[in-house]
């Protein structure tokens, strides 16, 4: 007799392994068909109960989602063997099914042969499974990382013992859905950056990257008709400053917003783009504005559109714009020397008097704003060894200990005092300035560092921002290599920060490079994540340690929903790549406690420290100290 038993249940394991394999290449065949991955979610989810009800031959097939409290499940999709699909809103709360609720959390599949008696599901028996005749039931709980987020429900109208094969497949399908819920939150995720990268979040119109682009996809498309042009229109509100001193900040965007509302309900005509391109500025594309009375009457029309009468706080407020224009191709050949000109144009309408219109000329570069001015007394304060670094902590969420240290450049202008990267550093970039600028600051900071450790104080990593110009030159490595070796620092006592932008070309040469900084012992860090355009096989690819949510994400949170779901897909995008995150730009205790609450270790901003000069930080309390005795 044993021999045959054990015939038989070597047939019965080869059954259930045969039974197996087939559901299981089944759920591949669907998930690699390419009318599934393209379909939306709720197709999705069909496909997948029809799956499961014709293979494994179950009455009903069942997709629920749990709420955010996770305290009710909402059915998404019926699958009725006899009938296919029936959408039939169902909801489930744990107050009437306690035992339930607590299985799902708990249990990686329920298998309830005689669902009306056990214990997990006696509780639906009356009002769940009584009227359609269910008396067994298999589910799956679904899991979306460790949140669980709904169940996929297999039942039926008689008696049944779940199989091995049944079993596995259920948790297959289960797990299926956790790929696509998490796939959908990434896209999700993806268009609110998406658009965060294109438009600006104060008045909603597209902000200057996306005017960038229009004008290059402009140039691309003119070029193949060389008869064509377009117009550029710089506009800048004259002394907005003293509305923001009068009325403060809040009041100084509330003009912004209202001019921007009225630049957006303008009609001009040829108008092709409308953007805000900087805190009082915005800019207007303009096609076929070929003769100058035509052009006169566009600028008439922005320039009366801006001068009337604003009503704020009981107060009639009237703004003016001066007003910069150029054209292509008569006054540059590309995206960034057509916005240089209109920017020139702009300040020499500034200079002459303000709420007027100026059009590019040969002569304006030689003869406009002190900003030409100011690129030669940069040069020469970077030669002198002028500039100055501030440093702002970044402290632990938890005890504010400070455990790194952001290198922030300063200036301190002979004439118009301290002034801040914001108002130098495109002058800078547009002088071809920004690789001596930076070795200036790397050099500061250095000297800096070995002071403080001949005091015996030991800081903590002091972070340093590069630009796009520095860190495609293949001499930075060498550069950073011999500056270490002179004042006697490791590589490891330094951190360098890149913004987005920074790293789009993403070619061999700058992976390369910045390969060669971390083999120097240095780690690197994506500075304003969030506002240009990393992609997850890029970030993947490049030795980053650390990211950083930009600060325009943190600060309205925790009131803004859309800002606080973009914190959260990027803290999870950064757990799944390894990375440490630091949130910028923290100014309120609740903003750190939710922040603390999501898992955010590292902060940044005005409610620990502004950044401030070297001897100021050394008297913070956060500072660490190492006696060098």
């Amino acid at each position: 007799m044993t021999p045959d038993y054990e015939s038989g249940t070597g047939n019965a394991l080869m059954s259930q392994n045969k039974t197996f394999i087939e559901f299981h290449e089944a759920l591949l065949k669907l998930n690699h068909r390419p009318d599934f991955i393209n379909d939306n979610r709720s197709r999705k989810l069909a496909a997948l109960s029809d799956l499961a009800g014709q293979l494994l031959q179950v009455d009903r097939v069942s997709i629920w989602q749990m709420n955010a409290a996770g305290n009710r499940i909402d059915s998404e999709v019926l699958f009725q063997l006899e009938g296919g699909h029936d959408y039939q809103p169902i909801a489930l709360e744990e107050q009437d099914n306690p035992a339930y609720f607590q299985a799902l959390r708990t249990a990686r599949v329920i298998d309830a042969s005689d669902a009306r008696s056990d214990r997990r599901t006696a509780q639906f028996t009356q009002s769940y499974f009584v009227p359609p005749g269910i008396h067994s039931l298999l589910d799956a709980p679904v899991f979306d990382g460790g949140r669980l987020s709904g169940v996929i429900c297999l039942e039926s109208l008689k008696r049944r013992a779940w199989t091995l094969p049944e079993i596995s497949f259920a948790t297959a399908i289960a797990d299926t859905i956790s790929l696509i819920n998490t796939h959908e939150a990434w896209l999700h995720s993806q268009k609110q950056l998406d658009y965060v990268t294109h438009f600006d979040s104060l008045t909603g119109l597209p902000n200057l990257q996306s005017f960038r682009e229009r004008i290059y996809h402009l140039i691309q498309k003119i070029r193949q008709r060389p008869e064509e042009g377009f117009t550029l229109i710089w506009i800048d509100l004259d002394r907005l400053k003293s509305v923001n001193d009068g009325m403060g900040a809040a009041g100084g965007n509330r003009v912004i917003s209202e001019i921007a509302n009225r630049l957006r309900s303008l009609y001009l005509q040829g108008r092709d783009k409308v953007a805000r391109i900087g805190g009082d500025e915005f800019a207007v594309l303009v096609r076929d504005a070929d003769g100058d009375c035509n052009l006169e009457q566009i600028v008439h029309q922005i320039q009366h559109c801006v001068s009337d009468p604003i009503a704020i706080d009981n107060r009639t407020l009237r703004m003016t714009a001066s007003v910069g224009v150029c054209r292509y191709p008569d006054d540059g050949k590309d995206t960034e020397s057509l916005l240089r000109s209109a920017e020139a144009a702009m300040y020499y309408a500034k200079e002459n008097g303000r709420a007027r219109m100026q059009t590019f000329n040969s002569d304006i570069h030689s003869t406009a704003r002190s900003r030409f001015v100011l690129e030669g007394e940069l040069r020469q304060a970077i030669l002198r060894n002028e500039l100055d670094v501030f440093y702002q902590p970044i402290v632990n969420t938890r005890d504010r200990r400070m455990v790194s240290i952001e290198a922030l450049v300063r200036w301190e202008h002979p004439e118009q005092g301290w002034m801040s990267p914001i108002e130098f550093l495109d002058v800078a970039r547009n002088a071809g300035l920004m690789q001596d600028l930076g070795t200036a600051v790397l050099r500061r900071v250095c000297e800096d560092r070995q002071r403080t450790a001949s005091q015996g104080i030991e800081l903590p990593v002091m972070a340093i921002n590069l630009s796009a110009e520095q860190v495609m030159d293949d001499r930075l490595p060498k550069l950073v290599e011999e500056m270490l070796e002179h004042y006697g620092i490791s590589g490891s006592e330094l951190q360098f920060e890149l913004t987005e932008d920074a790293i789009k070309d993403d070619s061999k040469s700058m992976q390369a490079i910045l390969n060669e900084l971390g083999a120097l012992g240095s780690k690197l860090s994506i500075d304003d994540f969030g506002t240009g355009y990393s992609s997850l096989s890029r970030l993947k690819h490049l030795p980053f340690s650390r990211l950083k949510i930009d600060r325009s994400f943190i600060r309205d949170i925790p009131d803004n929903a859309d800002d606080k779901a973009i914190t959260l897909s990027i803290l999870g995008l950064a757990r799944g790549l390894g990375m440490e995150v630091v949130a910028e730009g923290v100014e309120t205790e609740e903003q750190r406690h939710w922040l603390l609450e999501q898992g955010c270790e590292l902060l940044q901003g005005y409610l620990f420290s502004k950044p401030v000069p070297i001897d100021q930080l050394l008297a913070l309390d956060a500072v660490p100290r190492r006696s060098a005795l």
